[in-house]
């Protein structure tokens, strides 16, 4: 008789997995992905997508693979791929050495030990070790989160040329294929006026009734916000993102009380901590989740708990990753309960190339979750080579 108890460690599949997942070695590599076009945020704009691009052996001779994504260096939070890199070679990787892959929370443990914040580091690595144990144990890496349930996501595509008349047809192209047919707008990097006109003209060339989610990436002060909020709810826009800087939270929470339309958290939530305490304060009735901004998948899951519990409404969002980033985002967004305005994850169709040998498959309007064990896609040595930074 077994004791059903036992820890995976002391039971003999346990240990025997323990030892066949033993972690031999981890690397990290630059990759700078060109863009289709030009992509502008509030305090940046970029032309090549910076990514730290992670694989993860282990001792039964399967490699995991996993990618974290920044925006245009240390703008969009404080991570840029340099300091990921120089903190995975010398910190987080040998914290990981000859530890069991199959042990997640162990494992984040261990990084938290290693390094504090790092979230987009520890997050790729993460991903690597969901890949590599779900290569192992042939199953795709959400049925190691608790299981998919749903296999397709609403997609939301991001304009941000900050040119009308090419968004527009940019958008319209997009309906076209049936990839995408709800977006979001970036605001922020013109003044308000500007960014008004710009946004009253593509709502004007859309289909009627298309949803809009407006993203100020920060940019406005509190009363800028309460000057022009009512001017996007007269557009039509259904979402508004992350107005005010991260961190005012009583401003933030004056502004969505004020706002017709719902206001969605981003910078401002990060950690569990930030979840409670921006959702008990009411500065968003709806939350984008990012691996980069959680540090790994399970903590992704329990931010969502948080802000869920506060009646928070959930948005997949995305930094642009490709297919590889994307795939581990869409199996954790695969397992939980309410995913209620669907995902971006735009990243891999923004891209010259994307990073894996068969990309996700858009149609119907929805991104589908990749089929086959750990993330379900297979990066391309090829590309990868061809856009990694050479040392």
């Amino acid at each position: 008789m077994t004791d059903s108890s036992a820890s995976p460690q002391q039971t003999a599949a346990g240990r025997d997995l323990c030892r066949a997942t033993a972690i031999r070695r981890i690397t990290a590599r630059i990759i700078e992905a060109p863009t289709t076009r030009q992509h502008k945020l509030s305090n940046t704009s970029v032309r090549h997508q910076g990514y730290i691009f992670v694989s993860v052996e282990l001792d039964n001779g399967v490699t995991g693979f996993g990618e974290g994504s920044t925006l245009g260096g240390p703008r969009w939070a404080e991570e840029s791929v340099e300091a990921m890199k120089a903190n995975i070679d010398a910190y987080l990787a040998p914290a990981l050495i000859g530890q069991p892959a199959c042990l997640a929370e162990a494992a984040s443990l261990r990084m938290e030990l290693a390094a504090k914040r790092n979230y987009t580091a520890k997050s790729a690595i993460d991903m690597a070790l969901l890949d590599a144990l779900g290569k192992t144990l042939e199953v795709p890496a959400h049925v190691l989160l608790g299981g998919a349930v749903r296999t397709s996501f609403e997609a939301i595509w991001a304009l941000a040329s900050g040119d009308a008349a090419q968004e527009v047809e940019e958008a319209l192209e997009m309906i076209r294929r049936g990839w995408f047919r709800r977006f979001k707008i970036k605001l922020g990097f013109a003044d308000p006026q500007t960014d008004l006109a710009r946004l009253a003209a593509l709502q004007k060339a859309l289909p009627a009734g298309t949803p809009l989610v407006a993203d100020v990436n920060q940019a406005w002060s509190e009363a800028e916000c309460i000057r022009h909020l009512p001017a996007l709810r007269d557009l039509g826009v259904s979402l508004i993102e992350q107005p005010i800087a991260a961190g005012q939270t009583a401003a933030s929470a004056r502004i969505a009380a004020r706002s017709e339309v719902p206001v969605m958290m981003d910078e401002s939530v990060s950690t569990l901590a930030e979840a409670a305490r921006e959702s008990a304060a009411a500065t968003g009735s709806v939350l984008s989740l990012k691996l980069c901004k959680h540090g790994s998948a399970h903590n992704l899951k329990r931010v969502a708990g948080i802000a869920a519990a506060h009646g928070v409404q959930l948005y997949g969002g995305c930094l642009l990753e490709s297919s590889i980033g994307a795939a581990g985002h869409l199996q954790a967004f695969a397992t939980l309960p309410r995913l209620d305005w669907g995902t971006e994850q735009f990243g891999p169709k923004i891209l010259v190339e994307d990073l894996v040998t068969e990309g996700l498959r858009y149609a119907d309007f929805q991104v589908h979750l990749p089929q086959g064990p750990g993330l379900g896609v297979t990066p391309n040595p090829d590309v990868i080579d061809k856009y990694a930074r050479k040392e």
